[in-house]
């Protein structure tokens, strides 16, 4: 008889979110035997065949390589992994589409991210998933880890509390403190934005967007989307525009009313769309095909909620240009693999004390770089297995950390 395993988040009886009766092969489903046993390992990358080799990689050699770090710490860098490896941490409390599942459930996800790292970006990772999701006893965990590491990757941590743990930590250690699901998003859509700006003759400036959801990605791809040049862009929550006139926004969002809409639309994101160039998705929910018709011709539809995209891509055609997803199976996907790799190899290459906003926008001009002369509207952004995209992004994310003073090497 097949094992079964049943969701202990949702196995509550009625009312619980999500299938209290939900169950899985776990010997017949492919992605229970993919994932047995983890995705990931430690490899060793010298030899112990003997006591020679012993006594160099462990005591008593290893004991002046300690002792020369100790009177000169950046040397750290030269003779340990440090400046190679990334942190991957979590609290499990927004992970992919399943919401807070909880640390534990959370490493499937993270030994998927460090291996991605990995494959993409030569840079190596470690899962770590915190059994706390308060804001300063995650910001003081990873505080006392960072020693160990070059980079800190947070993922899968819910907004509001994103913002302040990233800021928090950036202020506290002298390593890149990089939060994928605001940044990595942000700096691929941006590439590919230009892109479709590109195709149709027009620039950035030329561009009014909007952006249905204001939780970590959509606030990271607003301001980098005006950061970038774009001519205006109006954010849209569940209870409408994100606009100054509104008593219930966080401090968050207010933030984000004063840098955005300066338009001053009220209401809907259907009363948005109206004659906008852009729309961007990334909060899920269903956009009515009316609102869609009602944008500018030769509009731009970025629908990447998954699995299921705001806009079906069958109905954006109708009316836009571009399309693009979330989804590997259409084309332009919007994919943070694109960004996340190169971006940390960037970094770590010239041991970066941080991750600038100068550094996201060369990796998203670098990534939008590579498609060039193949431009068309079904590739306005490339592949996550086009083996230039990783190279070139790193390679820009490093000259910009250079030319911007956040470089040790």
């Amino acid at each position: 008889m097949a094992a079964e395993i049943v969701n202990p988040r949702t196995d509550s009886g009625a009312g619980a979110e999500g299938s209290a009766d939900e169950s899985f092969d776990l010997d017949i489903d492919p992605a229970f035997a993919l994932h047995r046993g983890g995705k990931m390992a430690v490899q060793a990358t010298v030899p112990v065949r003997d006591k020679d080799d012993l006594s160099l990689a462990y005591t008593p050699g290893v004991a002046k390589v300690c002792s020369a770090i100790a009177e000169r710490p950046a040397l750290v860098h030269d003779y340990t992994w440090k400046s190679q490896v990334v942190a991957v941490v979590t609290d499990g409390t927004a992970v992919l589409g399943l919401g807070d599942i909880g640390p534990e459930a959370s490493l499937p996800v993270m030994e998927g991210k460090a291996i991605l790292f990995k494959q993409f970006g030569g840079v190596d990772a470690v899962p770590i998933a915190l059994a706390t999701t308060d804001v300063d006893e995650i910001v003081d965990t990873v505080v006392r880890l960072a020693p160990s590491f070059g980079g800190v990757n947070l993922e899968d941590i819910s907004a509001p509390r994103c913002f302040e743990i990233e800021r928090k930590l950036q202020e506290r250690v002298d390593i890149p403190i990089f939060h994928d699901d605001q940044h990595g998003t942000a700096v691929v859509t941006l590439a590919a934005l230009r892109n479709a700006a590109k195709l149709t003759g027009r620039t950035l400036g030329d561009l009014r967007a909007v952006i249905s959801g204001a939780g970590a990605a959509g606030v990271a791809i607003a301001k980098m989307l005006l950061e970038a040049g774009l001519g205006d862009v109006a954010v849209a929550d569940r209870k409408g525009i994100v606009s100054r006139d509104r008593d219930d926004l966080t401090d968050v969002k207010r933030e984000l009313a004063e840098l955005t809409n300066r338009a001053g639309i009220t209401g809907s994101l259907e009363t948005a769309l109206a004659g906008a160039d852009v729309f961007i998705g990334v909060s899920g929910g269903t956009v009515p095909e009316e609102a869609v018709a009602s944008m500018a011709p030769n509009a731009f539809v970025f629908a990447m909620a998954n699995p299921n995209p705001e806009v079906h891509p069958d109905v954006a055609h109708k009316y836009a240009a571009v399309v693009a997803t979330g989804r590997s199976d259409y084309p332009n996907q919007i994919n943070n693999v694109l960004a996340f790799p190169g971006i940390f190899a960037g970094a770590l290459q010239v041991r970066a004390s941080r991750i600038t906003e100068g550094m996201k926008i060369a990796a998203a001009n670098a990534l939008a770089d590579v498609v060039g002369d193949q431009l068309a509207a079904d590739y306005v952004i490339p592949s996550p297995f086009d083996e230039r995209v990783a190279p070139a992004v790193t390679a820009a994310v490093a000259a910009a950390a250079r030319a911007e003073g956040v470089a040790r090497a």
